[in-house]
């Protein structure tokens, strides 16, 4: 039987209060705020086959991912968090408070959860394609309702290949807000420990842990040339007599060198030029070293979906950019144009 979230069973309150966790009666207040369903564990459990590894979809820093199917046939996702990691706790009302109301095509939707016991399992609805090489401007339109039009404004702090899939018709969904920030419409940036992944990061929040909005574009120009390359983030990267180790260095070592097409993957053998410049640019823009000189997630959607938007104002390449251990001259390239100044990184 399912339990609607704004009718909190009183034995399960009552085993939070005799345990006396603080952490927990937050559960128990948020879920009283907040209008999603709840689950047993029973019911969860009989519909993942007792968790079975046949189902396993993946595993993140605070728990597994399960996939299951109720009795009608619904098919759903069950991310299973650590009960006894405080991290885990956090982590489960962050996802619960950041994703609760959030409605948009190219979110993951929260189905609701589980909170019985030691038990804290989000559900999620289930996406089955895990490629997103097709995806990215559902990807930019779902971030960019996250930053502008859901109040409060939500940075998601890890956008990433692993956290984008596909549902059956293809459409992108941006899934794993466990480590959301919530941004009051008075609230610019926020200064926080650094979490997320390497080689996604941007580099002011690495270094000075500043975070913007302009973090989560950062991260998806990172996401943009990872897809285009057909490289992993992190993977060192060999063209030439050059070593790279990060995708986006790469890009900007073929930018200066006036040949940007040559991150495009070697195994796509024929592809239109001026899409695919397109896309490199975007990436390239949206990985400035700069937080000012990145476009929004709007301007970034606008960039993607209508190509007049790159007529307005000319892209200039970066200069004396340290990327790797090179003879080669940077070569001035004033061909084509974006949304936004590129500066040196």
């Amino acid at each position: 039987m399912r339990i609607f979230a704004y009718y909190i069973p009183t034995d399960y309150a009552d085993e939070y209060l005799r345990r006396g966790e603080d952490t927990t009666m937050a559960s128990v207040q948020l879920l009283r705020t907040t209008n999603i369903q709840l689950f047993s564990y029973k019911e969860i459990k009989r519909a993942t086959n007792n968790f079975d590894h046949v189902n396993k979809l993946g595993r993140g820093g605070f728990g597994t991912v399960y996939k299951g199917t109720f009795g009608d046939g619904t098919a759903f996702a069950a991310k299973v968090l650590s009960s006894e990691s405080e991290q885990g706790i956090r982590e489960f009302l962050t996802e619960i408070e950041s994703i609760a109301e959030a409605k948009h095509a190219n979110l993951v939707r929260l189905l609701g959860c589980c909170i019985q016991k030691q038990s804290r399992i989000l559900i999620y609805e289930y996406a089955e394609n895990n490629s997103l090489d097709h995806a990215l401007k559902g990807t930019a339109k779902g971030l960019s309702y996250l930053h502008e039009e859901h109040k409060p404004n939500i940075v998601h702090r890890d956008v990433k290949a692993s956290n984008v899939l596909l549902d059956g018709s293809y459409n992108p969904k941006i899934g794993d807000f466990g480590l959301a920030k919530l941004f009051p419409d008075n609230v610019t940036h926020v200064s926080t420990r650094v979490v997320g992944t390497t080689g996604y990061l941007a580099p002011e929040y690495v270094v000075h842990g500043q975070l913007t909005k302009k973090a989560d574009v950062y991260s998806f120009g990172v996401l943009v040339l990872e897809i285009i390359s057909g490289q992993r983030v992190s993977q060192s990267i060999r063209s030439d007599t050059f070593l790279v180790r990060q995708v986006d260095r790469l890009a900007w070592l073929f930018y200066e060198q006036g040949r940007p097409l040559d991150i495009v993957d070697v195994s796509i053998k024929d592809y239109p030029e001026a899409e695919a410049l397109r896309f490199v640019k975007v990436g390239l823009a949206c990985t400035q070293a700069a937080p000012s000189g990145r476009p929004t997630m709007r301007q970034v959607v606008k960039m993607l979906t209508r190509p007049a938007a790159f007529l307005e104002l000319e892209m200039r390449p970066a200069a004396g950019w340290p990327v790797a251990t090179s003879s080669a001259s940077s070569i001035t390239n004033s061909a084509s144009i974006t949304c936004t100044e590129i500066v040196p990184r």
